[in-house]
């Protein structure tokens, strides 16, 4: 199966202890790890980040939490010369694989979880022009194109950045 992993939509942890071999151990310490892995049937390359959860409230129980981010043959290069920043999460600006339930990694997007933020923040906007016409009473038919058009233009500012 040389299949690329960047096609699969859940990758079985087995999978990858299979396909993935380190390249270079970039920083580590007790709490996190980088490395550089590199898929043996692909040729892809992976920056690979663990670290260490301690669920204070669950009695101490240690568990750990793995990342690979897709990287190009010039990432692999810039990060292995220290021209090229990496550090989760500020660096990681495209879909990842990472760890999940039951031995299988998922992909992340962080961009799709910006755009939930963004899109709550609108309706949050949304919510307070209208609570803000309820409170008031203002049910005439002025009132309501007024409250129409300031709902469409956050619309429309919501829209003009790139959403």
């Amino acid at each position: 199966m040389d299949i690329s992993l960047k096609r699969m939509k859940r990758v079985p942890s087995e999978l990858l202890e299979d396909r993935l071999e380190r390249v270079r151990e970039l920083r580590s310490d007790d709490l996190e790890s980088y490395s550089i892995q590199k898929d043996r049937l692909s040729g892809e390359h992976y920056l690979h980040y663990a670290y260490l959860h301690m669920d204070v409230a669950g009695g101490g129980t240690k568990e750990y939490f793995h990342h690979l981010l897709p990287i190009d043959n010039d990432d692999v290069l810039g990060i292995m010369f220290g021209d090229q920043a990496f550090d989760y999460p500020a660096h990681w600006r495209h879909a990842y694989l990472r760890n999940g339930p039951e031995g299988q990694y998922v992909w992340f997007d962080p961009q799709d979880f910006g755009e939930e933020e963004e899109n709550e923040a609108v309706a949050n906007e949304m919510k307070k022009i209208l609570l803000s016409y309820k409170e008031q009473g203002k049910t005439d038919p002025e009132s309501m194109r007024r409250m129409f058009e300031e709902l469409e233009q956050l619309g429309k500012g919501k829209e003009r950045n790139g959403s």
